[in-house]
């Protein structure tokens, strides 16, 4: 399994060169940084012996291209879910996973898993957080609940670090984007409720997500949905009538 830790729009250098630190403590790598704040000797003394973690990352200007060619996208929260919106809680950032629960989930599996970590101020936003297969938060004392950005990296890796690479290849973005477009397509055809689309796509993602789905579990669901999708279209076309459905 690959890590990639995208760091979404950073405000701090030291925080930035110390994230490097911990991620080379726990044998990471692969950084990526959307939007970051500028670099100077401050970051990379904070690196320490992590500066070449710098010197190879990679900046982007969106998160959707820090994102491209990761399997399984997990962002990070330490909002509590008492004080969010009923459908937040519902939808946006349940189930929680901690991250030795993520740890194990990812165990054996073969693939690239882009970790979000959010500014040092606000986190990251709900449309941010939409995008993700999977939400992990540090479970921290109810008095003060938000780490700092570059302790709460390190703990999240030290869990990670414990999971190894396996057999089980996981869905590529690509496949599981086409199983989320067409399962959209799916309550178009059923005229499902506008006001419940935006709610039952997130739902949808985060069990897409929870599923850890393997390529070929993904392609195969996507072509129960076309299947389903084209007897919709089609099949009083055909003269199928209720007998045959049956």
């Amino acid at each position: 399994m690959n890590l990639r830790v995208v760091l979404v729009e950073p405000l701090y250098e030291g925080n930035v060169g110390s994230v490097a630190r911990a991620m080379k403590n726990f044998g990471f790598h692969d950084l990526a940084m959307v939007n970051p704040c500028k670099i100077e000797d401050y970051g990379s003394a904070m690196a320490s012996h992590a500066r070449d973690v710098l010197q190879m990352s990679k900046s982007f200007s969106s998160l959707q291209e820090a994102l491209e060619g990761a399997n399984l996208v997990v962002g990070t929260t330490g909002k509590r879910l008492e004080t969010e919106q009923h459908h937040l809680r519902l939808h946006l950032r349940v189930p929680c996973f901690t991250p030795a629960e993520l740890a194990a989930k990812l165990n054996g599996k073969d693939g690239t898993v882009a970790l979000l970590l959010g500014r040092e101020d606000c986190g990251l936003n709900s449309e941010e957080l939409a995008i993700c297969d999977m939400v992990v938060s540090i479970p921290t004392s109810g008095e003060y609940p938000v780490m700092n950005l570059s302790h709460a990296a390190a703990i999240l890796f030290y869990e990670l670090s414990a999971s190894e690479s396996g057999a089980t290849e996981m869905a590529s973005r690509q496949s599981l984007n086409l199983l989320q477009a067409g399962a959209n397509s799916l309550l178009l055809d059923v005229c499902y409720p506008d006001h419940k689309a935006d709610f039952a796509d997130l739902m949808l993602r985060r069990i897409f997500g929870r599923a850890e789905l393997t390529e070929r579990e993904a392609r195969s669901l996507l072509g129960i949905i076309k299947r389903i999708r084209w007897r919709i279209t089609h099949g009083q076309e055909n003269g199928m009538g209720a007998e045959d459905n049956a």
